[in-house]
């Protein structure tokens, strides 16, 4: 296995932890009698955790080396899915099992891709990380969604097959060499690359980042909970949802690697284009209530979740300085990770059809944001 490889794979192992709380919200649910606002900060939390460690974990990588700061906290990701089993029936224990996994994800998703680019041949590194991150979202809750309906404990049951694969993922990745960078980085660890403040990145990148998971936070966390009717097996649903929209994103990251080699910012506009049909679809599916209609949405959402993904990391990596990658990948990130406050949102605005209609009234702003701002030559945009 080469070296990029197993980095790939504990981002894939981490990228499983981060999501595998999802489906399991309804298990909470009918097992404790967990309150909707209960559930709704157990999600939230994993965020806590999580931006400031994307901040803090790109920098640190930048100045002490990728291995010094990723290897540690891939270590801490199954011992975080340990706590979730061990804490199952305490509120303040889940808590802190979903902050260390905001932690753990922080960290490893922002040095990691970093690391994996530097690993890689010029261009195919962000690919290699997206895809391997997308495949843990993906594969984590569609495991732990059809376990936790069969299988007994399902507050416990369904996070064994993550510590064996965050242990597996420890073990292989600590045999990767990681020296330290060869001239020392000054940069604060607190704070952000100037080339985040450039234009470019804020009319280019930052519109478009948050509807990276905002469209697999529509897909897999506010649509099924708006249908109504039957709730038969929703725990299940909502696994294969979950796994059909992240696992869509993943096999739609190396069209989007072609359409960004033939025009940059093309994959993110083509996903941001799918994202508004994908949305659509959702309309459709609340004004008929029928939940399978959500199937049909799902790869599309997942589609424009991958192709903004691919599209935004590359982007980020053409405008950043070797030194600072880390550190603006992780802004990214941050920006990316936006996306899951959606379902909140839409919810303050009174969720349903109307609160829907506004988030595709945004993803068609953030469309024309995007395609004005990026005809500018990158050179022009880096003045």
């Amino acid at each position: 296995m080469r070296s990029w490889q197993r980095i790939a794979l504990a981002m894939f192992a981490v990228g499983w932890g981060a999501n595998q709380f999802t489906p399991l919200l309804i298990a909470y649910r009918d097992e404790l009698g967990m309150s909707v606002q209960t559930r709704a900060f157990l999600f939230g939390v994993y965020a806590a955790g999580l931006v400031p460690a994307l901040l803090v974990g790109g920098a640190a990588s930048d100045r002490w080396g990728r291995r010094a700061v990723v290897l540690p906290f891939v270590a801490l990701s199954p011992l975080a899915t340990v706590l979730l089993i061990v804490e199952h029936d305490s509120v303040a224990g889940l808590a802190v099992g979903r902050l260390l996994a905001g932690a753990c994800s922080g960290v490893v998703f922002s040095a990691a891709t970093a690391w994996v680019s530097e690993l890689s041949e010029t261009g195919a590194g962000p690919r290699r990380a997206a895809i391997a991150l997308s495949a843990g979202f993906g594969a984590g809750p569609f495991v732990t969604g059809l376990v936790g309906q069969w299988a007994p404990r399902p507050l416990e049951t369904p996070y064994l097959p993550h510590v064996v694969l965050g242990l597996v993922a420890l073990v292989l990745m600590a045999r990767v060499p990681g020296p330290r960078p060869e001239g020392v980085v000054l940069r604060p660890l607190i704070g952000v690359p100037d080339v985040t403040r450039g234009r470019r990145f804020l009319l280019v990148v930052a519109p478009s980042a948050p509807w990276v998971f905002g469209c697999a936070a529509l897909s897999i966390a506010y649509l099924p909970g708006e249908i109504g009717g039957s709730q038969s097996g929703a725990l299940a649903f909502v696994g294969v949802l979950s796994g059909l929209t992240l696992g869509c994103g993943v096999a739609v990251q190396g069209v989007a690697r072609r359409l960004d080699d033939r025009r940059p910012l093309l994959a993110g506009q083509v996903g941001l284009l799918a994202a508004l049909v994908g949305a659509s679809i959702g309309v459709l599916a609340l004004v008929t209530d029928v939940r399978w209609l959500l199937l049909l949405g799902a790869p599309i959402l997942g589609g424009a979740y991958g192709c903004v993904l691919v599209s935004g990391l590359r982007e980020t990596e053409r405008l950043s300085h070797p030194d600072e990658r880390g550190a603006t990948v992780a802004v990214f990130y941050a920006l990316t990770y936006l996306g899951f406050a959606l379902p909140y949102l839409l919810g303050a605005f009174g969720g349903g059809v109307p609160a829907l209609v506004g988030a595709i009234g945004a993803i068609a702003l953030s469309l024309v944001v995007v395609s004005v701002a990026g005809r500018r030559p990158l050179a022009a945009s880096r003045v």
